[in-house]
């Protein structure tokens, strides 16, 4: 497995709208590994979710950790997301920080739905549905984002709460 070079905020991959996965490509060695290597590499830099093109590829693909709660021991396993398709349950919205891995440094508070329901594909092909509330939907919503070229910063009411990862950890961060 390697450590992937991720592309950072005004590299044009990050706008482009990606492709989606044929399931035959997706049962291939080359995908595999490549979902292999995204999830090395959102470890390696601490993320909880990474999508195919902030690593230079365009595909509807992310790779993400979502935590089930408090009361399950040890990492979660990541997760890999083909071809999600997005379903907002409910009319509830709630605003929360956000960062990102091509945005490195940068955090704000961004409006999200506060519970999902996600149909995709895993990574062996198989049809998956899942429901989400709180920060796993947050997480979903963040990373499908990055599917449709879109950053975390056009989804923002406003830019008054942007701010640097250290001024947020002294000044925003909860206790």
């Amino acid at each position: 497995m390697s450590i992937l070079k991720v592309a950072r905020m005004g590299h044009p991959v990050l706008r482009a709208k990606a492709r989606t996965v044929d399931k035959l490509e997706l049962r291939g060695p080359a995908l595999q590994r490549l979902i292999d290597d995204m999830i090395e590499t959102m470890t390696e830099y601490h993320g909880v979710g990474l999508a195919a093109p902030q690593v230079h590829e365009g595909l509807r693909l992310f790779v993400a950790s979502l935590d089930a709660g408090d009361d399950h021991e040890g990492e979660p396993e990541p997760l890999a997301i083909v071809n999600p398709e997005i379903t907002v349950v409910g009319a509830d919205v709630v605003e929360d920080w956000e960062g990102c891995l091509s945005i490195p440094e940068v955090r704000g508070r961004v409006p999200r739905a506060r519970e999902i329901k996600v149909r995709a594909y895993d990574r062996k092909g198989d049809r998956i549905e899942l429901r989400a509330h709180d920060f796993p939907a947050r997480v979903i919503q963040h990373e499908t984002d990055h599917l449709d070229g879109v950053l975390f910063f056009d989804r923002m009411k406003s830019f008054e709460t942007l701010t640097f990862l250290e001024e947020y950890s002294r000044y925003w961060a909860k206790d």
